[in-house]
């Protein structure tokens, strides 16, 4: 074989959604055709008679009551799209099933969050007999029509006309690049798809949709054969087969999402295959007749669809033919695609033919994108599918000279050139021929392996759609689709970054942590509290306030998970302890994460004021970087005692390298005064305050019910024992120092002047000061003598809490070590229930658990309406989206009932009155449509 020709850019197929005969899904519709289904239901007289069918027609001999059907057309979610019950009523079922398919396509693309640029939809659909028969059908008497369109005139106009079928999926969808309906009748689908490959081709859009619907109206219901016409005169469609007499006609609706090919690699999508090229023509004059086919129009496509994809014919081991099984039409096809074919190749019977059309019938409108939804499925699964009843080929088809043989049964696609390529062909009546080249999607990138949890999140509009959603998804990680199995950790990370970054989010939510899928399906189906969370966000989002909690929080090991898993809590650390190694003359790493023989002395010295106070500050401040790279940003800060100084940094008031050396020196001269202690009292500050005794004070006043007292440790001993008689909880904190005390005072003339010397700038983040309780002013900022009342004076955080805790717009985060700011804000007395607060470790530091923590943090976030960035999350990986399953939509039936007043209408002959202008022409001329369209067989109308 000789070398291909450089080819355009492929176009990759990253989605698929459809609704087909006796399938409600894609998977279903794979089912399906690899058990050889024959999806055309017939009917019985009392069905007909339902359906309006007069007994005289389905009596007639040449009456044919077969037809493929669309499972309940008339239910829709009209809720989730925001569509008022009348809206829905009177919009055409096809256009309510065409934007369900969307969404559903896009889901299962991943790309329902943020579509990337512009997202363009092409789409086709069949007459809306609906508008006929049921808006409008009997309605005999003009007037009521006329108050009726009065009425629902815009909406019925809008939802009911074909020009409006794109449009609406752009609006209700909110995408922003081309939106057209393509007709171009029985090809109308596929010429969508082509119309996409080349708007993406030309970057007129970064995403397509492209499909195709029809339904039409009473779908039960038959045909009237007639020797020569296109349908059948049994109800089969045998396709190439000497008994082939016609087609039988079906509803469904089939989408399919695309994107440059380099685009989906890059952003790790699945592509499902890929469109070589797409290319459309017209017959012109060149036939017998208008309907007529032309084997020159169609060999003329084809031909030009392999100079596009830059392919000879011998590379290409499989064509989704038109394939209507009519006398006519199925050889000048296979001629057609003959001619095409040897332009390249001289082989015989190397190609497998096959025509869709035996399983499903003829979908009109919606048949050309459900072929090249078959042969992405076949070259997804490298399976063949039957095309069925093929016994004896039609003598007027030389298989024996064509490179084409039909599949009559179903095989692996195998023993073909790589990769695997196909074409699919779809021929409308007055000539628009449409042909893609399809090609197997290429092997997907390694993913870079990701161990520890993962975060799944869910939401829907509804609660009920959020129980429904949680089951499906359980469902498939117990038993996940062919091709994905086995479930691996790698594979929930892509499960997990599929649902962060390809979903929309909406009120009802629910974040579940896991790390294997076991404990994934578990925590689906369980909800235990432990690993899975449910809220519902309000109207806008919350402000986050980050709380520093102070000394007394520290431990050795804490944030080491976290170190070793997330790089930016690693840089961040990292430059900490290069800038402090200047001051301490150490590595702080030494003793926040030591080695095994190194455990003893880090456990001993990280209670070492001169140690605990940078530690404390590294974690805080990396933990807070963190934070902000996966886009939790504070509104406001408030910083227990030392956390301030992590306030500090973030506000921008000092650098970091300043505050770090600040920090140095405050806790070097504080680690050089005497040795005291501090004392954690259940009794509110102010009953505390009459006891104390000399040398004793108030340090912080944490909550209603809670204070710490600071002195010499001796003293505190004593007065320990003295509440303890009173039964009254105290306990000695993990400190070395009396902080917030008298014991203080010998060191605040000497750190005053060395905060003199710290350049200081005006706080850029609101910031309350636990200092004075309220917010920092420009005045406190000027004020180097501020940090020494800081450290001297008692804390007030139970101040500084008022201050945010009565706002239902807060959302207080703990970001440090532990839990104790946490439970102060649980136990604030002006908390409303509502006001979520979180932290960002467990309450004891437990090995192992950090990511996981934040994880739990990070969907309670997001449960409450804050806005992550998801891709953040998941930097330095190399994720992939995975096809989930999509919205349960909560269908109800929106059928219209015809008005049942019956008043004579104007006969054609009639001319209107002098005083009736335009628009009472048009409703008059509809309106006897309407009444003649119900009184004609509706296969007459075909």
């Amino acid at each position: 074989m000789e070398t291909e020709p450089e080819m355009m850019g492929g176009i990759a197929i990253v989605g698929m959604a459809g609704r087909f005969p006796g399938a409600r899904n894609v998977a279903e519709f794979w089912e399906n055709l690899c058990a050889g289904r024959e999806s055309i239901a017939g009917f019985t007289d009392a069905q007909l008679t339902a359906a309006g069918v007069p007994v005289s027609d389905f009596n007639d001999p040449t009456y044919v009551r077969r037809r493929a059907i669309l499972e309940e057309p008339a239910y829709f979610d009209a809720a989730f799209f925001g569509m008022t019950p009348r809206e829905a009523e009177v919009t055409d079922p096809q256009q309510r099933v065409f934007l369900e398919c969307c969404w559903e396509a896009l889901e299962q693309a991943g790309q329902t969050a943020e579509p990337p640029g512009a997202t363009g939809v092409f789409a086709s659909c069949s007459l809306n007999t609906y508008l006929l028969r049921q808006v409008m059908a009997d309605a005999h008497a003009i007037g009521q029509f006329t108050r009726q369109f009065q009425t629902d005139g815009y909406n019925i106009l809008t939802g009911g006309d074909k020009d409006y079928l794109a449009t609406r999926v752009a609006y209700k969808l909110n995408l922003q690049g081309p939106a057209m309906t393509v007709q171009t009748a029985c090809s109308s689908s596929l010429v969508a798809v082509a119309q996409a490959w080349a708007s993406l081709q030309s970057y007129q859009c970064d995403l397509a949709l492209a499909g195709g619907v029809s339904i039409s109206f009473p779908q039960e219901r038959g045909h009237f054969y007639q020797e020569g016409a296109i349908p059948s005169a049994d109800g089969h469609c045998r396709a190439f087969d000497a008994g082939a007499n016609g087609t039988v006609f079906g509803a469904g609706c089939g989408v399919v999402v695309l994107k440059r090919l380099e685009d989906a690699v890059r952003d790790g999508d699945t592509v499902f295959a890929v469109i070589r090229s797409a290319a459309v023509n017209n017959d012109g004059a060149d036939k017998m007749s208008y309907s007529a086919p032309s084997q020159k129009g169609q060999a003329e496509v084809i031909a030009l669809a392999h100079a596009l994809a830059g392919v000879s014919g011998d590379t290409i081991s499989y064509v989704e033919a038109h394939g209507t099984g009519t006398p006519l039409g199925d050889p000048i096809e296979v001629s057609a695609l003959t001619e095409a074919f040897r332009a390249s190749s001289s082989g015989v019977g190397f190609c497998g033919l096959g025509s869709l059309k035996t399983n499903i019938g003829h979908l009109a409108e919606a048949a050309g994108v459900t072929g090249l939804i078959k042969v992405t499925l076949a070259l997804q699964h490298r399976y063949l599918p039957a095309s069925l009843h093929f016994r004896t080929a039609n003598p007027n088809i030389r298989f024996d000279e064509s490179p084409f043989r039909v599949v009559a049964e179903a095989r692996p696609w195998e023993n073909v050139p790589l990769p695997r390529r196909a074409g699919v062909s779809s021929f409308g009546v007055g000539g628009t021929n449409a042909h893609v080249v399809v090609e197997e999607a290429p092997l997907p990138e390694p993913r870079v392996s990701q161990h520890g949890p993962s975060l799944l999140v869910l939401s829907a509009r509804t609660a009920t759609a959020l129980d429904t959603m949680t089951r499906n998804l359980a469902d498939w990680l117990a038993s996940p689709p062919e091709g994905l199995a086995p479930l691996t950790p790698g594979l929930l990370a892509d499960v997990a970054f599929t649902l962060q970054c390809g979903r929309k989010g909406f009120a009802h939510r629910r974040a579940v942590v896991v790390s294997t899928p076991a404990q994934a399906v578990t925590a689906l189906r369980t909800l235990d509290a432990k690993t899975a969370a449910t809220g519902q966000t309000t109207a806008s989002e919350p402000e986050v306030v980050f709380l520093f909690p102070g000394q007394g929080a520290q431990y050795v090991d804490m944030g080491r998970e976290l170190y070793a898993q997330e790089p930016v809590f690693r840089e961040e650390m990292d430059r900490c302890a290069e800038i402090l190694r200047t001051h301490l003359g150490m590595d702080i790493r030494s003793i926040l994460h030591p080695t095994a023989d190194g455990r003893d002395e880090a456990t001993k010295r990280i209670n070492e004021t001169a140690m605990t106070q940078p530690a404390i500050f590294v974690i805080e401040y990396a933990l807070a970087k963190l934070w902000q790279s996966w886009g939790i940003q504070p509104a406001i800060l408030i910083g227990h005692s030392i956390g301030e100084y992590v306030c500090a940094v973030l506000a921008e008031t000092f650098t970091l390298e300043a505050a770090l050396a600040l920090l140095a020196v405050r806790a070097k001269l504080m680690q050089a005064l005497p040795a005291g202690s501090m004392l954690a009292v259940r009794l509110p500050g102010a009953e505390v305050e009459p006891l104390l005794p000399d040398g004793v004070s108030i340090a912080a006043y944490n909550s209603a019910k809670l204070c710490t007292v600071s002195g010499p440790t001796e003293v505190l001993k004593r007065f320990q024992q003295e509440l303890e008689g009173r039964k009254v909880a105290a306990k000695l904190l993990p400190t070395s120092h009396a902080f917030h005390s008298a014991m203080m005072d010998p060191m605040l003339a000497e750190f005053t002047a060395a905060v003199a010397r710290t350049p200081r700038s005006a706080p850029k983040l609101r910031w309350i000061s636990t200092c004075t309780g309220t917010w920092m002013t420009p005045e406190d900022m000027a004020d180097p003598a501020y940090w020494s009342r800081q450290l001297r004076q008692a804390v007030r955080f139970a101040d500084a809490l008022t201050r945010v805790a009565g706002d239902r717009k807060h959302l207080l985060l703990e970001v440090g070590p532990g839990q104790t700011l946490t439970q102060l804000a649980r136990q604030h007395p002006g908390k409303p229930p509502e006001l979520v607060v979180l932290s960002s470790f467990g309450p004891g530091g437990e090995a192992g658990e950090e990511v996981a923590s934040m994880y739990g943090a990070l969907g309670r976030l997001w449960n409450a309406g804050v806005t992550p960035q998801w891709d953040r999350l998941h930097a330095g990986e190399r994720r992939q989206r995975v096809p989930l399953p999509t919205y349960p939509f909560e269908r109800k039936q929106f059928w219209a009932e015809p008005p049942t007043t019956q008043v004579p209408v104007a006969t054609s002959g009639e001319s209107p009155s002098c005083g009736e202008d335009l628009e009472q022409v048009i409703l008059r001329q509809l309106a006897l449509m309407a009444q003649q369209l119900s009184l004609i067989p509706p296969d007459r109308t075909q």
